[in-house]
């Protein structure tokens, strides 16, 4: 992988990966269709490992949300009351729904990694994506705001996570559309994916990171990381930014036929590529 690449595939991943259109379904994709080939199991690390770069993008716009979450749930623990303050019973419910995902995420890691050296599925599951956006949508009925989010809703929403663990599915799609289903209004669907993404691929990096560790000289790799590390950063601000201002007007329907023009075009090159 040479500079460049990092920086475009760092583009690449802070552009979608708030967007549900897949951000591992992206880092598959664009590599084959322009014919970049990397060693898979450096390939694999780098595309987790560059997400560190959108988690800090998620920590700088919710930082006022996240410190008052942090701090209102250390208070509730030191009073005995861990669930009385609205921001405390947020930061539990974001936990509660990051567990079937990082259980899952342990279970199947061999199954995953194999998946992301075959455009042929992450093109498959793109169509999976577009299926889930439509449907949320079709069945959203209310619009009720996070602050009455219970515990059913949050671990419906951590069970949708669990979908994005393939390429191709998108994360932010599969809990906006769980949140839409558990009846959130979309702006507050996307606030909750956005924050629950923090804990996902913060586990997701740590396992990168122990990958990479055991990789011949892994410090080969840290330049290219740094790159695509800030260019998702800075990216993904700007897409988050963008996101919520978004749906605060509109549907979804523009990603589903994004993801589904994508997902033929994926599988009609495929056809004739291989």
């Amino acid at each position: 992988m040479t500079p460049f690449q990092a920086f475009i595939l760092g583009i690449v991943q802070g552009a979608t990966e708030f967007i549900p259109i897949s951000s591992s379904g992206h880092l598959v994709l664009v590599p084959w269709l322009l014919n970049w080939h990397f060693d898979p199991s450096t390939a694999f690390i780098f595309d987790v490992l560059v997400q560190w770069g959108t988690i800090l993008a998620v920590i700088i716009y919710f930082r006022r949300e996240l410190l008052s979450m942090i701090t209102a749930a250390l208070r509730g623990i030191s009073q005995r009351r861990p669930f009385d303050e609205p921001d405390a019973r947020l930061a539990w419910l974001i936990l509660l729904a990051s567990l079937p995902a990082a259980a899952l995420g342990l279970l199947l890691k061999p199954v995953v990694e194999k998946t992301f050296d075959s455009p042929l599925v992450v093109s498959l599951f793109l169509l999976l994506t577009a299926t889930i956006l439509f449907v949320s949508e079709r069945l959203h009925r209310s619009d009720k705001p996070m602050k009455e989010l219970n515990w059913v809703d949050s671990l419906w929403i951590g069970l949708a996570q669990t979908l994005a663990l393939f390429p191709g599915i998108s994360r932010s799609g599969s809990t906006i559309a769980g949140g839409l289903l558990r009846s959130l209004n979309r702006e507050d669907a996307a606030r909750f994916s956005f924050l629950l993404s923090i804990p996902a691929m913060l586990g997701a990096g740590i396992i990168a990171l122990l990958d990479l560790a055991a990789i011949p000289d892994p410090g080969s790799q840290l330049f290219l990381l740094v790159i695509g590390f800030t260019s998702s950063a800075l990216v993904g601000l700007a897409a988050i930014h963008w996101l919520l201002s978004y749906l605060r007007r509109r549907p979804l329907n523009i990603f589903v036929i994004y993801c589904t023009v994508i997902g033929i075009g994926g599988l009609v090159v495929y056809a004739f590529k291989g």
